[in-house]
């Protein structure tokens, strides 16, 4: 069992995340792959690394960091965010059904995760699967949006989406 990452290491992790510039990320890259030379084996080093990667659109190497990580004992809401991003990352490597296991596993940790279900209505959609996806995010619609103009329709809702998750079961 990994020990867990300490708050000093944690702070350093956050304050190079904050400084990261999406449109630039080999800074933010490098210096997480400092922090990750000083702590080879840290899941949580290992999962900002992967993410720093992700988010230079460098996917295929992304992937190896966020397996790692999870492998190595990732915990807690830093694994829920890894196998969100993880999913994501292979939507976008065109890996449909290795992403809906991913997301499988997620919801099953992770079961009232909100953003978990939008991403995973991402890959069944891009999986050619829309009917799952529009009825997951219908469904997600009627649980957290329940203002009184939508509950009004909330059996509506919620009857829409069964029937589109159905209409996906049989293709």
């Amino acid at each position: 069992m990994p020990r867990p990452t300490p708050p000093d290491l944690r702070a350093r992790l956050a304050e190079i995340f904050a400084a990261r510039d999406r449109a630039n990320m080999r800074p933010t890259i490098e210096a997480f792959l400092g922090v990750l030379a000083e702590h080879p084996e840290d899941p949580e080093v290992l999962y900002e690394v992967g993410g720093s990667y992700d988010t230079a659109g460098e996917e295929e190497v992304a992937a190896g960091y966020y397996e790692r990580s999870i492998d190595g004992g990732l915990a807690g809401d830093a694994l829920r965010r890894c196998l969100l991003q993880y999913g994501s990352t292979l939507r976008n490597l065109e890996r449909f059904d290795d992403s809906l296991a991913v997301f499988a596993r997620a919801r099953a940790e992770f079961p009232e995760s909100d953003s978990l279900r939008v991403f995973e209505a991402f890959t069944l959609h891009e999986s050619g699967r829309s009917d799952a996806a529009v009825a997951m995010l219908v469904e997600l619609i009627a649980d957290r949006l329940p203002t009184d103009e939508l509950r009004r329709y909330e059996p509506a809702l919620r009857g829409n989406a069964g029937y589109l998750a159905e209409r996906d079961a049989r293709h």
